[in-house]
Formats: structure tokens, C-alpha cells, sequence
């Protein structure tokens, strides 16, 4: 059909937001309304005519709510075809349901609740729901299915404009059901799979809905969006965005790669990012003094970068980031004072991020598949680091070589940092020689070089990088150790005056 006039509606729906307006309309439209149980009681209370469920089926609400439209007067009503089963209706006196009404417990706010049961969460799976809206969406060749409370609106216009409700629509409403149906079974799939305790399951589900349209990805010839897990909503795409020109995709990039870095510390921290890696990271007595030290670290490349803040942006702050070019500002909060500064930079985007470190996992995607590792969480300690050279580095030199460890994790493989005072000099990032790394982190730092550490992601397979450093006052190297060359790594240390500690362990980013 490629109108229908509906007769019937069938409301049942646990989000009862925008319920009675619409219910009110429909009523002026002529179509009789039946429904069950809370919404039922949600219609008397507002005086609007319907008949409950068990008036049309004649039996009762049974086994304490859980079997109520589960009735062929129901399935029947929904799923006949009316130009083939009148006849076998008419029989088993089964009228028609033209419009079907109908959302879910929401088990996604349900399983958040820390303090309910096993039990409690079991009864909190809808049946009824999922049935009701699977046999309208099938049908929808005779029967509108409306699963979200913001086509409401549309399906009252449509009625009002066409006296019915046209097979395109009825289309686009079913395709929308059937996506309801396989995120609520996938959601509980995955509650139950998530309960084995397992690190890796033999099936996930990601349920992804878009978030925003880009105006393109890369590059502007490449079209792109921004999509976001369903039963996920952290992250970037879930930052309160206070002002600023829309994000795009590099944005987003980058601005995950700052807040991921700048939550490594405890301490005052700021990370400014540019092509997802870090280009100046510090941490201070306050947080001001880590942004100017950041800033500092290498300002040529902070022009036009991502500044990440792992406390509230301050007025003192704001000033000094709207002295520079910036793509985004990203915190935990604002001051009201910093914010009026910030909007001074119209096209600066602001962001506001809800601190959460609950991410266990992460993925990357690749051709036909998913790449999927625990989140790179280690920390290492003083009580981890293994001094092999004759000078021992200074207390100082250790801590640096600490933070320098945590924002290494950070920076694309090979990496090496050059760092002094819990500060960023130089950065060599995503070379495919681990001597280019050194090289491109000491033309870096120039003249800072001076009492820095450097910090290498992976081991030194020779000593040729150990001997780029000569003279240019490194004074300790911090880096994994296991090259079947280490002792020649080690000699090299001891010849140029260098102190070098072991971690034991490896920080590759690819």
C-alpha cells in the first residue's frame, strides 16, 4: 500500500517523553488507541480515550507483568496482510493495528545502576517490546512503526497533510526499527559476555551511531563523519564543546591524542599536539607554569595545535592561549572568568571533558578486521629502572626520565624525547631509523640540549645513536635494554660520560 489511513495505534513505551501531545492528536484524528500497562495509566491520567491491552485480548497481565501482548488478537493484528488474511481475521475476530508505538526498558541506564541484582537486570530485558516492533517493521507494507519519540511530530504532520501515512515513510520508520532491535539484542549480548570476566571475547558488538557530519576527512576531497559507540559515551565526541568552528576529522584525531596524553599525569599537565603527536608536554607546580613550558618546548610547532589541560582552564591561562594561534582547547573545566577571554578567539574550539579513565581496551580497525590490545597502562617506577653504566644519573635526571616515559607512550614509534626539568626539548617521532629519531629530537632542542635525558621507545640495536650524543650535554638515556648489542650500547654510554637506565620494558605506538 502505498498510503495507509491508520484506524488503530497500539501505543506501549517505557520513554514517555512527548507521549501525551501526540496521543492527544491522534485521538482528534479519529484513531482509537490500545496499550498496556504504565502508559496506559499515563493516558487516564491525562483523560485520553483508549482500551488496555486485556480488553482486546481478553486475558490478563500474567506472571507479574511479563506476558501482556504476547496474544495472537496482537501479533495477528500487527502482522496479517490485508488483502490476502481478512477473511482469517474476520474469523478469529482479529482487527487490524495500523500504527505501532513502541520503546524499550532501557537497559543501557539499567546495567549503570552498581546495586541491582542479577535478577533485578534479567527483568529489565524487554520481550514484549522487541516483538511488537519486529512485526510491525516486517509488515510495513500495511503498519507505521515509530520507535523514537522524535517522529512524533512527522507522523501527526504526514496524517494531517496526506490523511495517511505513505510507504516511504513507512519504510525509512521500519529500517529505523529494525536498528533498535539489533542494538537493544546487542547490548545485552554483550552484558552477558561481558560478565565472563574475559579480556578478549569470542564476539563483540559495536553498535555505532553517527555523531556529527564532517565537512570532509583528511584531506578535503575525502568525504567523512564522526561515529560513536552506543554503549560508550566518553571521549572527544562526548565533550561539551563551548564555542568554535565545527571539528574535523584531524581535529578529533588530535584531540584525543592530547587528552590521552595529558591524563597520564597527576600532577599539573599540559600536552599541545599537532599531527598526533606530541610536540610540548609538561608538568608543573601549577598549571599555568606547564602550559608556558609546553608552549616553550617547541613553539614553532604549537602554532595552529591542540592544547590539552588536565586541570580547570584559568583566566591567567586563557590569556595566554589567545596570545597564540590555536585549533582547540580541551580541559576538565573553565573558570567563568576564562571563558569570555576564550570566546575573544571565535574560531577556537573549546572543549570541556569528562575525566574518565575506565578504558581498558582499544582498538584499531584495518582492512576486514579489528586489531584489538589492552590500553597501554604500565608505569614505570624507580624501583623498575636498572642503572647500567658506571655514572649513576642524579635524582633529577631520574624524574625527568619518569615523565619522559609516560609521554613517550605517546609518541609515534620509533620515538625518542629529549627532556629536561619534566619538560619536552626535543621530540624525533615516527621514523622509520631509530638514528633519525635522535638526529630529528636534538635539531629539536638545538641549544637545550644541555643536562637533558633522552628517552628512546624500544632498545638501541647499535651504538651509533649513543655516539650522535656525544658532546651536545645529554646526560642520561633512559630505554628498554634486550639488543644482543647492549653492552656495546652500555661502552658507548660510559665513553661519552652518559648515564643510561634500563626499564625492562617497551613502549611502541604505531
Amino acid at each position: 500500500m502505498k498510503m495507509i489511513a491508520p484506524k488503530r495505534a497500539l501505543i506501549s513505551v517505557s520513554d514517555k517523553n512527548g507521549l501525551i501531545d501526540f496521543a492527544n492528536s491522534l485521538v482528534e484524528l479519529g484513531i482509537e488507541i490500545i496499550s498496556t500497562g504504565g502508559t496506559s495509566l499515563a493516558l487516564q491520567h491525562a483523560n485520553i480515550p483508549h482500551q488496555k491491552i486485556e480488553d482486546i485480548t481478553e486475558f490478563p497481565e500474567i506472571f507479574d507483568g511479563r506476558v501482556k501482548s504476547l496474544h495472537p488478537k496482537i501479533g495477528g493484528g500487527i502482522l496479517g496482510k490485508r488483502d490476502k488474511h481478512q477473511p482469517e481475521a474476520a474469523q478469529h475476530k482479529i482487527d487490524w493495528i495500523d500504527l505501532v508505538v513502541v520503546n524499550f526498558y532501557p537497559f543501557f541506564k539499567v546495567i549503570q545502576k552498581k546495586e541491582l541484582t542479577l535478577d533485578e537486570i534479567i527483568e529489565n530485558i524487554d520481550i514484549g517490546g522487541p516483538t511488537l516492533v519486529r512485526a510491525a517493521a516486517k509488515n510495513f507494507a500495511w503498519v507505521g512503526t515509530i520507535v523514537d519519540s522524535s517522529d512524533y511530530v512527522h507522523v501527526i504532520q504526514e496524517l494531517k497533510l496526506n490523511q495517511g501515512l505513505s510507504l516511504i515513510s513507512r519504510k525509512k520508520w521500519a529500517q529505523k526499527a529494525f536498528a533498535l532491535t539489533s542494538s537493544y539484542d546487542s547490548l545485552i549480548h554483550q552484558y552477558f559476555l561481558d560478565k565472563t570476566n574475559e579480556t578478549f571475547l569470542p564476539s563483540i558488538n559495536l553498535e555505532l551511531e553517527k555523531s556529527i557530519d564532517l565537512r570532509y576527512g583528511e584531506n578535503p576531497h575525502q568525504q567523512a563523519a564522526a561515529y560513536q559507540l552506543r554503549q560508550d559515551k566518553s571521549g572527544i565526541l562526548s565533550a561539551i564543546k563551548h564555542q568554535g568552528k565545527a571539528l574535523s576529522y584531524n581535529n578529533i584525531l588530535d584531540a584525543d591524542a592530547a587528552w590521552n596524553c595529558v591524563s597520564e599525569f597527576e600532577r599539573p599537565a599540559c600536552a599541545i599536539i599537532k599531527h598526533a603527536n606530541p610536540c610540548g608536554v609538561a608538568t608543573s607546580h601549577t598549571l599555568h607554569e606547564a602550559y608556558v613550558k609546553a608552549y616553550h618546548a617547541d613553539s614553532l610547532s604549537a602554532f595552529g595545535g591542540i592544547v590539552a589541560l588536565n586541570r580547570p582552564c584559568t583566566k591567567e591561562i586563557a590569556e595566554s592561549l589567545v596570545a597564540h594561534f590555536l585549533e582547540v582547547v580541551i580541559a576538565p573545566a573553565y573558570h567563568p572568568n576564562a571563558l569570555p577571554i576564550l570566546m575573544t578567539k571565535q574560531n577556537l574550539r573549546v572543549l570541556e571533558m569528562n575525566k574518565d579513565s575506565s578504558e581498558r581496551l582499544e582498538m584499531k580497525f584495518i582492512r576486514g578486521g579489528v586489531l584489538m590490545q589492552e590500553k597501554d597502562s604500565q608505569v614505570v617506577d624507580l624501583q623498575d629502572l636498572k642503572i647500567v653504566t658506571h655514572l649513576k644519573p642524579t635524582d633529577e635526571e631520574m624524574d625527568s626520565m619518569l615523565f619522559a616515559w609516560r609521554v613517550l607512550k605517546h609518541i609515534k614509534s620509533n620515538g625518542i624525547l629529549l627532556a629536561k626539568v619534566n619538560c619536552t626539548v626535543g621530540i624525533g617521532a615516527g621514523q622509520v631509523s631509530r638514528v633519525d629519531a635522535v638526529d630529528l629530537a636534538l635539531h629539536k632542542a638545538g641549544e637545550k640540549t644541555k643536562g637533558a635525558i633522552l628517552a628512546s621507545d624500544a632498545f638501541f640495536p647499535f651504538r651509533d645513536s649513543i655516539d650522535r650524543l656525544a658532546n651536545t650535554g645529554i646526560r642520561a638515556v633512559i630505554q628498554p635494554g634486550g639488543s644482543i648489542r647492549d653492552e656495546e650500547v652500555i661502552a658507548a654510554c660510559n665513553d661519552h660520560g652518559i648515564a643510561m637506565v634500563f626499564t625492562g620494558k617497551r613502549c611502541f605506538k604505531h
